[in-house]
């Protein structure tokens, strides 16, 4: 069994050589926990790289990417109906995180990549040793008339801890950190509003200040993640899913 790397910093994800196809094959939940526990559980990068130490990347995606969603049939790099609209989250390890958000009524289309960092099309290997300074983020497409950009963002802060900084429970590095990029005016409007609920509701509730990156995509590349990341527990179902999450509900606006 070859094992390569999975989840940085927490436990996570590893794989085996397949025999037969001669590609990544998934180890079982269990497994893949304590793999990742006994090799990396001591690798969490916890500062943020410097454009002089990040690893500089390549001009090209050096992968392919599955065209279409595995669960919802629809085009993961478009092209996208018209008038429908994206938005970037990051809440922790974007396995969960994607599942999270494919099964809301109205949304289109997901995938998972990294984001808000700087080397150009990086791979999974490289995000995991902090310097690239990406999150691990996820795409989600979604049609304005059938869910409103409220009940999306809903979803986004009640299914982590937004106040952990570089972590998400298990898990620890930059890549784990909150994120949350518009595309809209009026995306961006209900992002701050709704962020300033939530943090006012969970300081009263004794937590820290929310440490969540909130801003326009504009400027920061979403880099698709390897297809055996794309719709990672709908393929392996019973798969690592860490979301540490406050147990709060985000107040109406």
């Amino acid at each position: 069994m070859r094992v390569v790397q999975g989840r940085s910093g927490g436990l996570g994800e590893a794989q085996r050589a397949d025999p037969v196809a001669g590609g990544p094959a998934l180890l079982d939940a269990g497994t893949e926990r304590l793999v990742h526990m006994f090799l990396f559980g001591s690798s969490a990068k916890t500062r943020m790289v410097t454009p002089e130490d990040a690893l500089p990347g390549r001009s090209s995606r050096p992968f392919v990417v599955p065209s279409a969603h595995a669960v919802l049939g629809t085009p993961l790099e478009g092209p996208y109906p018209e008038g429908f609209e994206k938005l970037y989250v990051g809440l922790g390890c974007f396995w969960g995180a994607e599942k999270r958000f494919w099964r809301v009524p109205g949304v289109y289309t997901t995938a998972v990549g990294y984001q808000g960092g700087i080397t150009p099309n990086p791979t999974y290997e490289e995000v995991c040793t902090g310097r690239t300074g990406h999150a691990e983020n996820v795409l989600v497409v979604y049609d304005p008339a059938k869910v409103s950009t409220y009940d999306l963002l809903k979803v986004f802060w009640e299914n982590h801890d937004p106040t952990q900084g570089y972590r998400q429970g298990n898990d620890v590095g930059t890549q784990y950190r909150s994120a949350l990029y518009w595309t809209t005016d009026e995306q961006a409007e209900i992002a701050q509003r709704t962020r300033d609920a939530y943090e006012k509701e969970l300081v009263g509730r004794g937590f820290d200040p929310i440490t969540t990156e909130v801003g326009p995509a504009a400027g920061l590349p979403f880099y698709f993640a390897e297809d055996y990341h794309q719709q990672y527990l709908y393929k392996v179902p019973h798969g690592y899913d860490c979301h540490a999450e406050t147990g709060i509900a985000l107040p109406p606006l």
